[in-house]
């Protein structure tokens, strides 16, 4: 067996087939990803596989982030909820921790972080309590899948309906970015580039849409950037305008979403992404019936460091939180993207 690092940039064909057939693979594990947040964020990727006579048998995708705020990492994968390493056996993972190592020592980093969905390493210090997501079969018949949705959050999704809300497919980002980049400086979080979004698209296609929200007089109150990926629907990065609520145009957007993934793109799962646990989005998913699952981030630690705690749960992030709710729109789209690049 031979362990390369895949130029993402270049011929990528043979990786994104093994992606696609691999039982674990998720839409972040495609190349496409990289090279969007290389290409829009100036991060390097080491792409690392494994090949046995020709043919890919496990790889680890992996973006180097590295701040004077944060810290200095490899993440696998960075800006993405999943991404740890995918292999046929246990030989190949081995060859895969053992190039992990020589990176780490080669770019002098302080944490290598892989995102898994099940845990992988027994003996990798692991956070496993913080985050959690959130998966569910649909039916080919969408009103049984609207008669699964719990009754309240039900009488919530016909409530958009009643109001005449329509959705709308959108062929660049512009709308999207505005209202979430407004949705994350309420939270007090900075917005990611705008590019990133542009690139996402380009990147992934038509396995990439943005549907909007609008009213019955064509005002855009909420939007969602969603992937596909094999048989499921990963709606990623949404936000909403302060009328959104009201005209319960978030809950109109997934479900609207939701049909349109089973009649349109034949979509069996719907992936509702991860949230942190005790959060208002972990109990939003919760309330449309979709159960919980754990994942699991196991780290590669450089002697001496520790897990890194980079979340706004965080106390030390506390006052910078509230600070940044208060900021200008112009003001945070202009910080936002110089701090959010380096936060993994």
């Amino acid at each position: 067996m031979q362990i390369g690092i895949l130029d993402i940039f270049g011929d990528c064909e043979k990786w994104d087939d093994y992606v696609t057939r691999h039982p674990a693979a998720t839409v972040y594990h495609m190349s496409a990803w990289g090279r969007a947040v290389s290409a829009s964020m100036g991060h390097n990727c080491y792409y690392i596989y494994v090949e046995d006579e020709g043919k890919i048998c496990g790889l680890l995708p992996l973006t180097h982030v590295k701040s004077m705020l944060f810290g200095n990492a490899l993440i696998s994968v960075a800006f993405a909820t999943n991404g740890g390493p995918i292999f046929d056996n246990q030989a190949v993972l081995g060859l895969l921790d053992e190039k992990c190592r020589d990176l780490m020592s080669e770019l002098k980093v302080d944490s290598l972080e892989c995102r898994n969905t099940d845990s992988i390493h027994e003996d990798w210090p692991a956070k496993q309590d913080m985050y959690s997501t959130f998966r569910k079969n649909l039916s080919e018949d969408n009103e049984e899948n609207m008669l699964a949705i719990p009754r309240k959050q039900r009488a919530m999704v016909r409530k958009g309906i009643k109001f005449g809300l329509k959705a709308v497919l959108d062929d660049q980002p512009d709308r999207l970015f505005a209202m979430y980049s407004q949705s994350v400086r309420n939270l007090g979080s900075p917005v990611f580039p705008k590019k990133l979004f542009y690139c996402l698209k380009q990147e992934y296609g038509d396995n990439c849409e943005i549907l909007t929200i609008e009213t019955d007089q064509g005002k855009p109150i909420s939007s969602v950037m969603t992937f596909y990926f094999r048989d499921e629907v990963i709606p990623y990065y949404g936000g909403g305008t302060f009328e959104a609520r009201g005209l319960a145009a978030n809950d109109f957007m997934y479900w609207s979403l939701m049909e349109r993934a089973v009649s349109e793109r034949d979509c069996r799962i719907f992936d509702f992404g991860r949230s942190k646990n005790g959060t208002g989005a972990f109990s939003f998913k919760k309330n449309w019936g979709f159960e919980p699952k754990p994942l699991n981030y196991e780290f590669m630690l450089k002697d001496g460091e520790e897990i890194p705690d980079i979340n706004p749960l965080n106390p030390k992030y506390q006052l910078m939180i509230k600070v940044w709710k208060k900021l200008p729109m112009p003001v945070a789209n202009f910080i936002g993207p110089l701090i959010s690049k380096s936060l993994g």
